[in-house]
């Protein structure tokens, strides 16, 4: 039986299963895809975190925090782009950069569709995430929002992770440790 970190999101309880992502190092996996619950529980207490911030629209990457930008659109009735991690023909005259995801182990791109940069362009984003662990991921939506123009004006995430000292600027709903053997 896999070894799991319990957690307390807004009053929903969940049982993480640790993962090794490099050898001596797991992290507790965080899969909000298809848990409506705990979605709109985050969402619902990111909003209220959000009550003085005056923002256009919502920024988040592919794919697993795509549930969690949707509800919080919907409550705040705001649109919400999805930053892609690959490029399709129809994306136009995207926008790109570079990153290494933690859950990927590897060099991965993210991009801004050529419908979305117009969208962003000159506009108070809110960016979104479901977990920041190395920053790199968010380091790269930051970027894009940069080269498209855009201000950021608040990043939140349900939980941040690894060294709790480098997530002070972030809005979020808790901390996961990284486990180490």
């Amino acid at each position: 039986m896999r070894e799991t970190y319990s957690v307390d999101v807004a009053g929903v309880k969940r049982n993480l299963p640790l993962f090794e992502v490099k050898p001596g190092l797991k992290i507790a996996v965080l899969n909000i895809l298809g848990d409506t619950e705990l979605v709109e529980a985050s969402a619902k207490e990111l909003v209220k975190k959000l009550n003085d911030i005056d923002y256009d629209l919502i920024v988040t990457a592919e794919s697993k925090s795509i549930p969690l930008a949707h509800a919080m659109s919907v409550m705040n009735d705001k649109q919400y782009v999805v930053l892609r991690k690959s490029y399709k023909p129809y994306m136009g005259d995207a926008l790109q950069v570079e990153t290494n995801s933690i859950t990927t182990g590897s060099e991965q791109k993210l991009f801004l569709d050529e419908k979305d940069f117009r969208l962003i362009e000159g506009k108070k984003v809110l960016i979104v995430d479901d977990v920041i662990s190395t920053g790199s991921t968010l380091e790269a939506m930051r970027k894009l929002m940069e080269m498209a123009g855009a201000t950021i004006v608040e990043e939140v995430a349900i939980f941040t992770e690894g060294d709790s000292n480098e997530w002070g600027g972030i809005i979020s709903l808790g901390h996961l440790p990284l486990f180490f053997e």
